[in-house]
């Protein structure tokens, strides 16, 4: 009896030990949470007056008017005036869950986990995330990085032919391009010539004129007219190429108390370059109507491709949009007599 007693008492004397602790803990989070509220608030501040002193800075040297001058400073201080209400609901959403729950899920260590946002000028990161409370600004940012999408028309080159002689349709064959791209400066002093270069999921598109489609002889791949009228005749190449190219034209220099930038977003930018890579794929989709019935056929085989994917690829951009060009040296069909090759023409949103 006594040994239970005792037992019982031990467990008792634990518990509430353990529950001071963590009331401590806690109260000691509340603090640190209360007083990462005045770094919120000083920090935007700081990086107010960091961003207005650059913008004076542009204005002194006549890279801007006064008139766009005070609207970037009233947009600066909308930004960091926004940036401190949300900061500071996040703050007083962990300190509200604390309250409620009497358990430490705010703090993580001796840093203290506070919510961070990117500087919002070109090259750095415009997104919100949780970070360090301290993060610096990077003095240089030579590497930028973003995400590629293009569209347009597709069609193949025949040899002894030209375009308009295309046994595909020149406004139903289509390109989509999908990716990753990064950009690095060149010359240390200097922007004028960056090195862009990637990974990107290409997906050239042909459709057949003439109610035609596409049949692997064993031989060679052709053009055959189908025994019954099409509704659709698709062929398509999926490719995975690592495209490369340089890319020059002017640029601002901005430059900040402990941090300068390249602004190259106003700018001409002009691209020239390739790629080479792998097939991923080819397939075909024909539709057609049977008895009164929709029939769709998919094709997947090699249809005598080529797996080794290369070309010359270039484009002419302002802002975030190019006209985007691109030429596969490699022809699409391996044994056939007649050489083909594919042609793509259309828009690329990635520039910065």
């Amino acid at each position: 009896m006594k040994l239970i007693t005792l037992s019982i008492a031990i467990a008792m004397w634990v518990t509430a030990a353990f529950t001071a602790a963590a009331q401590e803990k806690n109260e000691e989070t509340l603090q640190i949470l209360e007083q990462t509220k005045e770094k919120v608030t000083q920090e935007e501040k700081d990086a107010l007056k960091v961003e207005v002193e650059a913008i004076i800075e542009q204005q002194e040297r006549n890279l801007i008017t006064a008139e766009e001058a005070e609207l970037r400073k009233k947009k600066a201080a909308e930004k960091h005036a926004l940036n401190i209400e949300n900061r500071l609901a996040i703050i007083n959403n962990k300190i509200e869950l604390l309250q409620r729950n009497g358990t430490d899920t705010s703090l993580d260590d001796d840093d203290r986990l506070v919510l961070s946002v990117g500087w919002g000028d070109r090259g750095d990161s415009p997104f919100v995330f949780l970070g360090p409370k301290n993060r610096q600004r990077p003095y240089d940012r030579r590497t930028t990085s973003d995400f590629v999408l293009a569209v347009g028309f597709n069609n193949a080159i025949t040899e002894g032919q030209s375009l308009d002689d295309s046994p595909y349709k020149l406004g139903g064959s289509r390109f989509a391009e999908l990716g990753w791209a990064w950009k690095t400066r060149v010359f240390q002093e200097s922007n004028w010539l960056r090195i862009k270069y990637g990974i990107s999921f290409q997906f050239n598109g042909l459709k057949p004129e003439n109610n035609q489609y596409l049949v692997d002889t064993g031989s060679q791949t052709e053009l055959q007219t189908y025994p019954i009228e099409l509704d659709k005749s698709k062929f398509r190449l999926d490719n995975l190429v690592v495209p490369i190219h340089f890319e020059f034209g002017p640029s601002k220099k901005i430059e900040g108390e402990n941090y300068f930038r390249y602004d190259t977003h106003n700018q001409i930018k002009v691209g020239l370059g390739g790629y080479a890579g792998i097939k991923l794929g080819a397939r075909q989709k024909l539709k057609y109507e049977v008895d009164g019935q929709d029939i769709k056929e998919k094709q997947k085989s090699s249809f005598n491709t080529n797996n080794f994917i290369y070309g010359v690829s270039a484009y002419l951009g302002w802002r975030d949009t190019a006209l985007y060009v691109k030429y596969d040296l490699n022809t699409i069909f391996k044994d056939n007599p007649v050489e083909q090759r594919n042609i793509s023409l259309g828009l690329r949103f990635d520039m910065d």
